[in-house]
């Protein structure tokens, strides 16, 4: 304990004496500019006038923190007006104060340079310290729990605040795409020691393993857990026929209706919807509180908006200020950690210029610091249950490996705000559970482009027979695996397309028109849909049009299975070298034996949906490397079934009951969102919401949306 209070005081004296030492250049600097400011006479050396400088420096420092308090204090009863207009005055009368306490009175300047170089001073001083507490979370707690209960006098609440509870509150912070294995190897390696202290030699937590649903992304995962059902979302984006739109879960109106889907197969508003708040997440979970909730993105008024966003964080300057330098810092850090993989010439690796380290620096520095400030804000309100999602480690794995030493670093930042939370907790009106879960998991592997020189959607053309970008076939012979994939091209197309040759003619343009299949990809899972079909095709009719292209698509060797829907026997999944297996008699061996326990069942479960697509794409993964080939460019994905990618991880108090009896399993998001719904209510009694929540609200059946082939 002294050891810590230690070490506070101890950056509490480096920040005074960095303050100092910047005042004083910055008084130095103003006395050369200014021409009726001076720190010296004529016979003063430079060793007296930066000594001046810095017992002037020094004087009106401690003016500004002694003396400048109590003066405001006394002019609460003056208009705003007049005050404003005091305070220059006030100021530069300290100043000039502080200049008569240096020694021999070494200083001089007349009033209207005393108002300029006191107001330069203050600015440079409270921006400097402000910065020098960019890495210091106590004293960043410290303020906004200053400005949460400046909050709470403003509003009124501070009869609410004071109200003790019996029963805790709950937070649960989601971890979003940091998977079973990876929480493991990062605790292990002292990445995360927070997170390793809860499970120690005397463990306050426990860690469930959980495996998720075939769509292993977060729009399915975190509508399951948030609303209860996560029926009908097959990928992350997927075309339905019926309205001739794209539906893609990060897009306001595709979330927005998402939800809404899901209140109207549950009836139940969410697992937020008593004194609940959502912070950054795809959707509301039926909370009150919301900030960053992107279902709720489209709409206004009053009732949708919250405290807690981007215009409430930033409008505190030292939060300004504390975010603008991490996200700087940040840029330059991707640009290095970049530079030196192409450098080192690791593999794989996809491309991380143009504006990514910006969209890397938002997710992983001003996003994390507004939901982590948006909870705290939370907490110190006693609100009863809040459900957050950090992003930073998942933006990052796509781009660099899902155990990549920058996603590890990613951790370690991640770690420090779960401590920081861990800290505010103490402080706050109610005892607090802190629950960490994650929404799925990421596979690696290099993508299936950077492996067999063709895109998923190039390979669906090549087997329908339709025009086939010439790069797609002018594959370098020295891969084995891109020979594989020439050779399946080639094969497609019943002869080898030359330069000039777009692989077929006339009549098979003719045919092809208004025919061309929509190709999406989420992660390593591909969907392929016939638009012109209104109807889910079936593996007859596909034959029928394009006899080529199930045989292609099964016998690549970057494809593990499809799945489509026959005639003969109802849906069935297919494989290399002619395999075939009805979805009645799918087990977890086969085709799908290296694709982990319950992956037939999850196969199944989606074969029901009424939107999958006309074919389902998974791509191979390698049990011996945990490699599988995203069809997108990410070199670390999540979305189908393979490898770590499925597995997600609940870590929770040991004071809760145990998410699953003896050695069951924890299976889908729907499981996860009773688990988590148990634990609320448990000896709380009904739960009633505190007025109409947004999730229960009509949310628009039509928005437009994209409506173009997406790879």
């Amino acid at each position: 304990m002294f050891k810590g209070r230690w070490r506070t005081a101890g950056r509490a004296l480096v920040r005074v004496i960095v303050v100092w030492a910047v005042s004083t250049l910055t008084m130095l600097a103003l006395a050369g500019i200014l021409p009726d400011f001076q720190l010296q006479g004529t016979d003063d050396s430079l060793t007296r006038t930066a000594l001046t400088a810095a017992w002037g420096a020094g004087a009106f420092g401690l003016l500004s923190a002694l003396v400048w308090p109590l003066l405001v204090r006394a002019l609460l009863l003056v208009s705003a007006l007049v005050l404003g207009l005091l305070v220059f005055f006030l100021n530069g009368s300290l100043l000039l104060v502080a200049l008569k306490l240096t020694p021999a009175g070494g200083g001089t300047a007349n009033a209207e340079n005393a108002i300029v170089v006191a107001a330069v001073m203050s600015a440079v001083a409270s921006a400097t310290s402000t910065a020098l507490a960019v890495r210091d979370d106590d004293a960043y707690r410290r303020r906004l729990s200053r400005l949460a209960g400046r909050r709470r006098r403003r509003s009124g609440q501070d009869t609410a605040y004071r109200r003790s509870t019996a029963s805790p509150g709950t937070v649960f912070l989601q971890l979003d795409g940091v998977g079973h294995q990876v929480l493991l190897d990062a605790v292990a390696e002292g990445h995360m020691p927070t997170v390793a202290n809860w499970l120690g030699e005397r463990p306050t937590h426990r860690l469930t393993p959980w495996r998720t649903d075939w769509s292993s992304q977060t729009g399915a995962s975190q509508l399951g857990i948030l609303h209860g059902s996560n029926h009908d979302v097959p990928a992350f984006r997927w075309y339905e026929k019926e309205s001739g739109r794209i539906m893609i879960s990060n897009r306001p109106a595709g979330a927005a209706e998402l939800q809404r889907r899901a209140v109207e197969h549950t009836r139940d508003a969410g697992l937020l919807t008593l004194d609940g708040a959502s912070r950054g997440n795809l959707f509301s979970g039926g909370a009150d509180q919301l900030a960053l909730v992107l279902s709720m993105a489209a709409r206004r008024g009053r009732a949708t908006r919250s405290r807690a966003g981007y215009f409430a964080y930033f409008t505190d300057p030292a939060n300004a200020v504390r975010t603008a330098v991490s996200f700087v810092a940040e840029v330059g850090r991707e640009i290095g950690q970049s530079t030196r993989a192409r450098i080192r010439g690791d593999r794989p690796r996809v491309g991380r210029g143009g504006l990514y380290p910006f969209i890397r620096a938002f997710a992983t520095v001003v996003e994390r610091d507004v939901v982590v400030a948006a909870v705290i804000g939370d907490m110190l309100a006693g609100r009863a249950a809040v459900y957050a999602d950090l992003v930073a480690y998942d933006e990052v794995a796509h781009h660099s490996g899902p155990h990549s030493r920058d996603a590890m670093r990613v951790l370690e930042r991640l770690d420090r705000s779960i401590a920081l939370l861990a800290k505010v907790a103490d402080h706050a009106p109610r005892s607090y559970r802190l629950v960490l879960l994650s929404d799925h998991g990421q596979s690696p592997g290099e993508t299936f482009l950077g492996v067999y020189g063709l895109t998923l959607r190039d390979l669906v053309r090549a087997g329908c027979g339709l025009p086939v970008p010439r790069r797609a076939v002018r594959t370098k012979s020295g891969a084995e695996a891109r020979d594989a994939a020439r050779d399946a091209v080639r094969t497609a197309l019943h002869r080898p397309v030359k330069d000039g040759d777009e692989g077929e003619t006339g009549d098979e343009k003719r045919s092809a028109r208004g025919s061309d299949p929509i190709v999406l990809a989420s992660g390593n899972l591909g969907l392929i849909s016939f638009p012109d079909v209104p109807e889910r095709m079936t593996r007859e009719q596909i034959d029928e049009r394009h006899p080529a292209l199930l045989r292609t698509l099964a016998n690549h060797p970057g494809i593990g299975f499809l799945l489509v829907r026959s005639e003969a026997n109802g849906s069935v999944v297919l494989g290399p070298a002619g395999a075939e297996i009805p979805v009645a008699k799918l087990d977890d061996t086969g085709l799908l034996a290296t694709m982990g326990p319950g992956a037939a069942d999850a196969v199944r479960r989606t074969d029901t949906f009424p939107h999958v697509a006309d074919i389902m794409v998974n791509s191979m993964y390698d049990p011996a490397t945990g490699r599988v080939h995203a069809f997108e460019e990410q070199i670390g994905s999540h979305g189908g079934l393979g490898g770590e990618q499925s597995n997600a991880f609940l870590l929770s108090p040991l004071t809760l009951p145990a998410p699953v009896p003896g050695d069951g399993e924890l299976v889908g998001a729907e499981r996860v969102h009773a688990v988590l719904k148990g634990w609320l209510y448990d000896g709380v009694g009904p739960q009633i919401p505190l007025g109409p929540t947004p999730a229960t609200r009509s949310v628009p059946r039509k928005e437009t949306e994209p409506s173009a082939e997406a790879t």
